[in-house]
């Protein structure tokens, strides 16, 4: 019996692999659209948990936050507007509502970045079952501030109300 060793043919290296450089940028560009994607988790876990102090110092020192419930410019005024509105109170194990965040469109350019991220807003009912409140997406600008990601500005459009 014959048998035949069919062994691949592997190309010899070209000019055109990437070099040390090209290959260190792509490994930041893959590190920062993570830490944006983390930034954007964090986002709303701090919403979720009440957590507004740590909610207003994901923005940038001019970042602007906007949304049908008003907008603020800068961590402070971002803060007192949460505060107002919805109320600082720490709930380390949430509050029982959950934003969803997927569908993330991240693009950077050097210390700046750009996303569209979908987002649905759920809240218990009636019965303290899981209720889609809201359906919406953000728009976002990040900053690379003192070489961490932050907002640079967020609006956030609602784009289906429950039921809608």
């Amino acid at each position: 019996m014959l048998s035949v060793l069919l062994v691949p043919q592997v190309p010899a290296a070209t000019a055109a692999e990437p070099s040390l450089e090209t290959l260190a940028a792509r490994v930041q560009l893959l590190e920062d659209r993570e830490s944006i994607r983390n930034l954007i988790l964090a986002y709303g876990t701090a919403h979720d948990n009440r957590d507004y102090r740590t909610f207003a110092n994901l923005f940038a020192r001019e970042g602007e936050w906007v949304s049908g419930m008003g907008s603020a410019k800068g961590p402070d005024a971002i803060f007192k507007l949460m505060d107002g509105m919805i109320g600082h109170n720490p709930m380390p194990e949430g509050s029982g509502t959950y934003h969803l965040l997927s569908n993330e469109n991240i693009a950077i350019d050097g210390d700046y970045g750009s996303a569209v991220t979908k987002w649905v807003y759920i809240t218990p009912d009636a019965n303290g079952a899981p209720a889609v409140t809201i359906l919406g997406h953000y728009n976002d600008l990040f900053i690379r501030e003192a070489g961490q990601w932050k907002f640079l500005r967020r609006e956030a459009p609602m784009d289906l109300p429950a039921g809608g």
